[in-house]
């Protein structure tokens, strides 16, 4: 069965990105070797892509405002449990209320903001290589999105009842999300590439003198 955004916080865009395709794994060809996730900002051609005229068709009336490049591959090969995305990247630290705790991931400076910030964000991932059942698809709990801010012990209770759903993918397709859904991911069982270039798109301005990093 098909996912919607609207009712279950998650779309598959089947070859949306196939024009871009040879762009995108050159891109990549470009990144270090045999790091999982590299935090993309100021590559050259990135914006590009990025921008209305390309993938950010796909999120109309939003910018993108964080890039990240994963690589499951059989030197990284990770699995990450049920969560909520709940932090941004910005240009510099403001003490603003109610954004905090921060942190630094990859030397670049990261803030979780109210939560109403992240339910109106939109996150796509853009798959380079196949995503069978085998290669570490990302798992989604249809509807988790319209929750709200999880807890982190509730998280279990979320799933059972929302269900879980495998998002399966080729070369070229995009998977949009609703940036709340919860999700997780297991390791690669065929230990070949999985390739994915994920994508935060916001249309809001930040407060207090904050700046989104951007791409």
């Amino acid at each position: 069965m098909a996912l919607s955004l609207n009712a279950d916080g998650a779309a598959h865009l089947a070859g949306a990105a196939a024009p871009f395709l040879d762009a995108l794994l050159a891109l990549a060809a470009r990144q270090p070797a045999g790091r999982a996730g590299i935090r993309l900002h100021g590559v050259p051609g990135l914006a590009e892509l990025l921008g209305p005229d390309a993938l950010g068709a796909l999120a109309p009336g939003m910018r993108p405002v964080r890039a990240i490049l994963f690589d499951k591959s059989p030197g990284a090969n990770w699995a990450l449990g049920w969560h909520q995305d709940r932090t941004i990247a910005v240009r510099a630290r403001r003490e603003v209320p109610g954004f905090g705790p921060w942190s630094r991931k990859r030397g670049l400076l990261h803030v979780e903001p109210p939560f109403a910030l992240i339910e109106g964000m939109r996150t796509m991932r853009v798959h380079l290589d196949p995503v069978p059942e085998d290669n570490a698809p990302l798992l989604i709990a249809p509807g988790s999105h319209r929750l709200g801010r999880i807890a982190e012990g509730d998280l279990a209770g979320v799933v059972e009842r929302c269900g879980t759903a495998a998002c399966l993918a080729r070369p070229g397709d995009v998977w949009l999300y609703a940036t709340p859904i919860v999700h997780a991911s297991a390791a690669s069982v065929g230990m070949r590439h999985r390739r994915v270039l994920q994508l935060d798109y916001s249309a809001a301005a930040l407060p207090g003198g904050l700046d989104w990093l951007g791409v």
